[in-house]
């Protein structure tokens, strides 16, 4: 399968088509996950037409936080290279101990836990992607019983003789790396599970495969994480395999397995076009709502030039274009002065033909114009007679005596 060796472990392709496919699994397994089982997990995503990218860690990237982040990064680099070129839905699945071994720092690095800040951008990309999670066997903390149980056989620790030697100092050095692991690394351990926990924000369904007969992990501290998921909303499918040894739950009850993977994957699917297509129209109402604060904007400017340019016509030295104002009429109306002669004089256009009042001519339209004798007309607006417009003809008036009048100025 080949691979690259680097701090902590080993990252491969198990399969990776270029068009064919309909998803990424990234399986996460620990050293006690046997190198001849991978394969036939392999097989089973393939089956299902998904990818799938290995990432094997070594023994311990369990216990240093700073190899499993050197995992989790190639990992995340590997995946957001795929992810560019055609985006997909992914799903992670740990094996055992591949929890702590590398994926909590993952979903560390996907939520921004740690310092990266030039890489966020493309950890969203990812974090968009994240459609499904898988459990096997899993997942486990490291524990000094966890890691007798695991450097010891049950078959060995039961002979007689020379292997109580044997199983003593193997639960001495488990004891010590426990010591160890307590003193100087206690906060690991509960980085892990809240990265665990939190990783129920990606709104992603999870499978937990897991049997009462396991060697290595006790099915209750299963049984709480899942319960734990639930009561943070997730979506979460409990699969007991009864009879069935660590990781061996597929070899054991193949239907079964395939049968909760295969709805998982599917799943998984849906939830990611269902995303896609609720991006989509989020962006789209989001260009709408630009294109109209843009168009609201220009309008904007286009009134504010327009005032603008008025403003500078009315108010040039050159144009002699002078706008009423307000203030001016209360100043005169303050003061008893009439408006200044020069002003209403400048409120006409110069090139526009003007008559005066005071001239002979204005004289005269007065004179023709205006009747000397207006005595015994009522003056009153057109009435409507059986749908007749009709003028009101002079009739007398009790002011017919009075002969004083008052002529009208231009």
């Amino acid at each position: 399968m080949g691979g690259a060796e680097i701090k902590g472990g080993n990252i491969y392709w198990g399969r990776k088509e270029v068009t064919d496919y309909k998803g990424i699994v990234v399986i996460f397994a620990w050293v006690s996950v046997p190198h001849t089982l991978l394969p036939d997990f392999v097989d089973l995503y393939s089956s299902l037409g998904w990818n799938s990218l290995v990432c094997y860690a070594h023994y311990l990237s369990a216990f240093n936080d700073e190899s499993a982040m050197s995992l989790a990064f190639c990992v995340t680099e590997e995946l957001i290279e795929e992810l560019r070129i055609r985006p997909c839905p992914v799903v992670f699945a740990a094996f055992s101990a591949g929890s702590k071994a590398c994926l909590y720092k993952v979903f560390q690095l996907i939520d921004g836990g740690c310092e990266a800040p030039n890489y966020m951008h493309n950890y969203q990309l990812l974090r968009k992607c994240v459609s499904g999670h898988i459990y096997d066997s899993g997942p486990l903390d490291v524990t000094s019983d966890f890691g007798f149980r695991f450097s010891l056989k049950p078959s060995i620790a039961k002979l007689p003789g020379p292997s109580k030697f044997v199983s003593w100092v193997a639960k001495s050095v488990a004891s010590g790396l426990d010591a160890l692991y307590l003193t100087r690394f206690e906060s690991l351990a509960s980085e892990h599970w809240q990265a665990l926990y939190s990783s129920v924000n990606f709104g992603a369904p999870f499978l937990i495969l897991c049997s009462e007969n396991d060697n290595l992990v006790r099915y209750q501290s299963i049984n709480d994480f899942a319960q734990r998921l639930r009561s943070l909303n997730g979506d979460v499918n409990l699969v007991n395999l009864s009879s069935s040894s660590h990781v061996g739950h597929y070899k054991d009850h193949p239907i079964q397995y395939r049968a909760a993977v295969r709805h998982l994957l599917e799943k998984s699917t849906s939830l990611y076009s269902h995303n896609v297509i609720r991006e989509r129209e989020r962006t789209g109402m989001d260009g709408m709502q630009d294109e109209i604060s843009d168009i609201i904007c220009d309008l904007q400017k286009v009134v504010i030039n327009s005032n603008q340019s008025f403003r500078r016509v009315a108010l040039g030295p050159s144009d002699h274009f002078y706008l009423p104002s307000s203030e001016g009429h209360k100043n005169d109306r303050e003061s008893g002065f009439p408006h200044d002669e020069h002003k209403e004089k400048a409120v006409c256009l110069p090139s526009s033909p003007s008559i005066s009042a005071h001239s002979v001519l204005g004289q005269f339209l007065f004179d023709v114009c205006v009747p000397k004798n207006v005595e015994g007309w009522d003056v009153k607006p057109p009435g409507n007679l059986n749908g007749r417009l009709c003028a009101s003809g002079p009739r007398h008036s009790p002011f017919r005596g009075i002969k004083r009048f008052r002529r009208s100025r231009l």
